[in-house]
């Protein structure tokens, strides 16, 4: 099988591989007093963390993954720590760790932790963080692991990367999204205001269409919150009114317009199939640009 991750940030695709590799990299490390380096682990000299406190995985979940990790590759590498000759243990990242071995990969990029010195990774983690060229995954992606090995709670990491919790936490919520939207995000193709906008979309498959639409159409940040309300809305409709309720065929050709003119439409229709058509609009330009393409 082809182990090339797709999935990895540019300037990762050259990691160590060979045992003789590693073991030269972790003693010029650990000469430099270096917390940790990067590279690619046979995933047969991995071994669980017996400390783990989640030993159930969702059966489901845990093949979506497999099934995203072969089409894209392995986004947030795994943490391990080494404990003999051409063996590792897992310290985080187990979920991946099972959905790659569920994918038969044969190798996982990972950061193998050299000392069990905390104190020195949370400071060489924070450091990496202040560097101007990190994109929005590769923060939120550290975020993660300040929290997760080093045991800090949000609060506690606002404090220490110097950003309010809000902003912690928005970067974080970037790992729930689709592994195509992180990419996208990771590579430039979207903004972080276009990720969170889509992060309240309430299916990993509407997701998925509303990334191909922004950026088939190019669509401003604006202009795709004000979609994803407009998807929204029917259901809040729906739970008011019977009266509300569009037939299927009737909703997805509201839903087609409403992508073509890039506007949400509200259709009002009663049971007897009487009712009216609205398109709101902000402003006299936004007004002169909807009916531009509706004349067309």
């Amino acid at each position: 099988m082809n182990t090339k991750n797709k999935g990895l940030g540019r300037g990762l695709s050259s990691l160590l591989q060979s045992g003789e590799e590693i073991d030269a990299a972790i003693e010029a490390s650990i000469a430099n007093r270096s917390a940790e380096i990067f590279c690619e682990i046979p995933i047969q000299q991995i071994i669980a963390n017996p400390f783990q406190p989640r030993t159930t995985f969702e059966e489901n979940s845990l093949k979506e993954l497999s099934d995203s990790i072969i089409k894209q590759g392995i986004i947030q590498p795994i943490t391990v720590r080494k404990v003999g000759k051409d063996k590792f243990q897992l310290i985080s990242g187990e979920r991946r760790f099972r959905a790659s071995q569920l994918a038969g990969l044969e190798k996982i990029p990972a950061y193998i932790r050299l000392a069990d010195d905390v104190q020195m990774l949370e400071m060489a983690l924070v450091e990496n963080i202040q560097r101007e060229n990190l994109n929005p995954i590769e923060i939120a992606i550290t975020f993660q692991r300040l929290i997760d090995e080093c045991s800090l709670t949000q609060e506690q990491l606002s404090e220490r990367v110097g950003k309010n919790r809000s902003t912690v936490t928005n970067f974080i919520r970037l790992l729930k999204l689709p592994a195509e939207i992180q990419i996208a995000v990771r590579d430039g193709a979207i903004s972080m205001g276009h990720a969170r906008a889509l992060i309240t979309v309430d299916s990993n498959e509407k997701q998925i269409k509303l990334l191909n639409l922004i950026l088939q159409k190019s669509l401003s940040v604006r202009q795709i919150e004000e979609l994803v309300k407009a998807s929204a809305k029917p259901t809040t409709a729906n739970a008011k009114s019977k009266h509300n309720i569009l037939p299927e065929k009737i909703e997805k050709a509201r839903s087609h317009i409403a992508s073509k003119i890039i506007s949400p439409i509200v259709i009002k229709r009663n049971l007897k199939g009487k009712g009216q058509i609205a398109i709101p609009f902000t402003s006299d330009a936004e007004l002169e640009r909807i009916i531009n393409i509706l004349a067309q």
